[in-house]
């Protein structure tokens, strides 16, 4: 028998009581629901428990924060890309370093390290998630519940209440400005 009282209340009814109450309880419940999630992808990235639960420490006061900025309408799939970055931040503390030995001293081949593979592809995503943030807000949407829901043109026009010629023209242009950014960032 489930106890809590707000289990019924689904995600996005938590984060707009919590935006117009102001009142962190509802974000705490929010979090709550999330806290294994959290530090299940920790755990992935960090391979160290004691790490990972300090990590979901530290992503909840950056998701306490970072809510008080902005309005955020896909809370899951944001926590996830908060949890993601904060590990690669991590790791690429860790590893920022040994990346640049590995990289200088071994001679590309066809069949790359998995290991600077595995870094590259990770500081790749990093930099596509920051960059979703440089997006309008409707290429944004389109193009997180295209790519990372795997959501069809016709859903997301359901959902958003744009017309699929609208979807589609935000996802085309959001994924060209996407590539843009990154590459600008990536040349920095």
């Amino acid at each position: 028998m489930n106890k809590n009282p707000s289990s019924h209340i689904s995600d996005k009814a938590l984060l707009e009581k919590f935006y117009t109450e102001h009142d962190n309880r509802w974000l705490g419940i929010l979090l709550q629901r999330y806290t294994m999630l959290l530090l299940g992808v920790c755990m992935k990235y960090l391979k160290n428990e004691e790490e990972a639960k300090d990590a979901v420490q530290q992503i909840f006061l950056k998701v306490i924060s970072e809510l008080q900025k902005y309005k955020v309408d896909y809370f899951k799939s944001w926590l996830y890309m908060v949890a993601r970055n904060h590990c690669f931040m991590q790791l690429r503390d860790k590893t920022g370093k040994l990346t640049r030995e590995i990289n200088d001293s071994i001679q590309p081949e066809d069949d790359a390290p998995p290991l600077v593979t595995h870094i590259e592809h990770d500081l790749l995503l990093t930099q596509i998630s920051e960059s979703l943030e440089e997006l309008s807000p409707e290429q944004k949407t389109c193009v997180t519940l295209f790519y990372l829901e795997k959501k069809s043109y016709h859903d997301i026009s359901a959902f958003t209440g744009f017309n699929l010629l609208q979807v589609k023209s935000f996802i085309q242009n959001g994924k060209r400005n996407l590539k843009i950014i990154v590459e600008k960032k990536m040349k920095h």
